[in-house]
């Protein structure tokens, strides 16, 4: 069976123009990227991607949740997409609840889901010096990952290289936020493993081009793909079943 695909806001590969007015984007993207539509399989028409989360690595990504939880959910997303952050924290010109807290309230805490956080880093030098951070920082201290993630995201600003988001801001960012982390101990890391983590980010990106990830955010949970800023009910669609 297909998998389901809705025409939702992502950010996407083909607006570099974005990075000069987010919120341009946002504005007039919000028609287009929210709005539900099954992707076409008939004659002429858009084949929806056959995925599944069994192809998916798992293994050495960033992840919260039991590791061995009944089911999976992979997270492509870029630190500098405001769709991703409308996901995960809520954005105040993106007009859905986040989905992300209520997941982990329903599922992950009660040992359900598990869900591995996935980079496709494409709008800026800033988007690949956050995703490097991200890997240091689980490298280094990785219970103190997501409170890391959940900064990052509270603290975006505009898409692209032009505020928060460099090396700079992201080390205030941690001594304001995260006491327990080392700031100078991961810029070292960021430093000394800046091919490894590259080579990661770009292995992530096009696993999830491969698998139909076009932007961000991205998700698969079982043979379910959902592209852009979905609703709640959209993963709970997915979800449920593999529990019964």
């Amino acid at each position: 069976m297909p998998p389901e695909e809705t025409k939702r806001n992502m950010s996407s590969l083909y607006t570099p123009f974005a990075i000069v007015l987010a919120g341009v984007l946002i504005a007039g993207g919000l028609y287009f990227g929210l709005s539900g539509g099954s992707a076409s399989t008939g004659g002429g028409g858009v084949v929806a991607p056959t995925v599944n989360i069994k192809d998916v690595k798992i293994d050495g990504e960033p992840f919260i949740g039991k590791t061995d939880a009944p089911v999976v959910m992979a997270f492509w997303a870029d630190f500098q997409c405001p769709y991703c952050k409308a996901v995960e924290v809520g954005h105040p010109q993106i007009p859905i609840e986040p989905a992300l807290p209520e997941l982990i309230k329903n599922y992950v805490n009660k040992g359900l889901l598990k869900i591995v956080f996935k980079d496709y880093p494409f709008l800026g030098e800033d988007s690949i010096t956050a995703a490097e951070y991200g890997r240091a920082i689980w490298d280094l201290y990785p219970d103190q990952y997501f409170a890391w993630r959940t900064a990052m995201y509270e603290a975006q600003d505009d898409e692209g290289d032009q505020g928060f988001g460099d090396a700079a801001s992201i080390d205030q960012l941690i001594k304001n936020e995260l006491p327990k982390v080392d700031v100078e101990k991961v810029r070292s890391a960021v430093t000394s493993n800046k091919a490894k983590y590259d080579a990661a980010l770009t292995a992530d990106r096009d696993e999830g081009t491969s698998f139909g990830v076009q932007g961000t955010p991205g998700v698969i949970i079982g043979e379910t793909l959902i592209p852009g800023a979905a609703p709640l009910s959209d993963f709970v669609s997915a979800i449920d079943p593999q529990l019964k």
